[in-house]
């Protein structure tokens, strides 16, 4: 039957923030990776008050099976391939299907988000834009 998953409890109280895949944002892993043996990631991305420098992220994909997003605070904008601009905002949630082309437009000072993602060692790729992408 596969592999054999653990209870996990992240408690708020210990959580540790980290540097992640964007340098805009901290990251709190949630110790689902470890629990379920690496077939899911779940993290809490915050807004951490840097700055990109060239303002609009780079179209690409991530290589996983499952991507998830809950906003739990603020609200981004978001640029999907075949979906157009999306603003998330607190509450809202996205199924993301498996390496759709994205980039981030902008996001609010408070943005927060839990992300779901399986696998848990998923790849990011910057890629080509889409051809009917916004200028």
């Amino acid at each position: 039957m596969g592999k054999q998953w653990e209870f996990v409890h992240a408690k708020a109280g210990e959580a540790d923030w980290a540097p992640g895949l964007r340098e805009i944002f901290d990251y709190r892993d949630l110790g689902i990776k470890d629990g379920t043996k690496g077939d899911y990631i779940a993290h809490i991305i915050k807004a951490n008050g840097k700055r990109m420098q060239g303002g609009v992220q780079e179209w690409h994909v991530h290589d996983c099976d499952f991507q998830f997003v809950l906003v739990l605070n603020g609200w981004a904008e978001f640029e999907f391939e075949g979906e157009g601009v999306h603003r998330l905002e607190k509450g809202d949630c996205i199924l993301q299907p498996p390496r759709i082309k994205h980039r981030e437009i902008a996001c609010s000072d408070d943005y927060e988000v839990l992300e779901v993602v399986s696998p848990a060692d998923f790849g990011t790729r910057v890629v080509e834009g889409p051809r009917e992408a916004a200028a």
